[in-house]
């Protein structure tokens, strides 16, 4: 799937999950294409609702027709990707992972990593404005930890107690567990998505990824 193609479908879902329930113009979709592209590129505070209209080819006074603020069209394009697309691929992933039978909690780090990739590489411009702009704007946190952070963790805190119940790892606190889990699974998919795969990159994959799976195991004195 190239970047075309996935601006279009996140577009089209905002479209399709407008409140209002009116047809956007053409002109509003280029508007929303335009700022998702340059929100990502130079974050929120970089950006100017000048440039976002001239890439969009609309007349500045435009954006203001639709959206108050600069902020306005910011909380337009994430508020409900968080709350409609975001939230709903990232459980359907994680759902996927967590409603398996693993034997390990090896298999549920190793499921994790491979389902994030694939996540991350599809929704990349989506996820840079989320990460930039997420600790700026409470109402972002807010949306974010409730209908993101919240229902993983719920359910990943589950599954680390079932663990635990059959002595597989050591007892500390479950939540604990999860935090630290994620914390550093996060880390490496990050750092592989948005650095690895620069062409001046020295990137060793299979051992990074190897390396993250053995620490955690090791961490949280978990065994196979």
């Amino acid at each position: 799937m190239n970047g075309n193609e996935t601006m279009e479908q996140w577009v089209e879902e905002l479209l399709r999950n407008d409140s209002g329930g009116e047809k956007m113009t053409e002109k509003q979709v280029k508007i929303l294409q335009s700022a998702i592209e340059i929100f990502a590129e130079k974050g929120f505070a970089g950006s100017s609702t000048s440039e976002i209209a001239q890439r969009a080819g609309v007349a500045e006074g435009t954006i203001f027709r639709h959206y108050k603020t600069k902020k306005d069209l910011l909380l337009s394009i994430v508020a409900p990707a968080m709350t409609k697309l975001i939230a709903p691929f990232v459980l359907r992933g994680f759902n996927k992972v967590l409603d398996a039978d693993y034997e390990s909690y090896e298999g549920v780090i190793r499921a994790m990593i491979e389902n994030r990739i694939e996540f991350i590489s599809k929704h990349r411009n989506i996820l840079r404005i989320l990460m930039q702009e997420i600790p700026f704007h409470p109402e972002l946190q807010e949306h974010f930890q409730r209908d993101v952070l919240g229902k993983v963790l719920s359910r990943l805190q589950k599954l680390v107690t079932q663990f635990q119940a059959k002595g597989q790892m050591v007892d500390l606190p479950s939540m604990t567990v999860v935090r630290l889990s994620i914390s550093t699974i996060m880390g490496y998919v990050a750092v592989r998505t948005f650095y690895a795969e620069r062409k001046d990159a020295v990137w060793d994959d299979e051992r990074e990824r190897e390396e993250t799976v053995s620490f955690i195991m090791r961490g949280l004195g978990i065994t196979k």
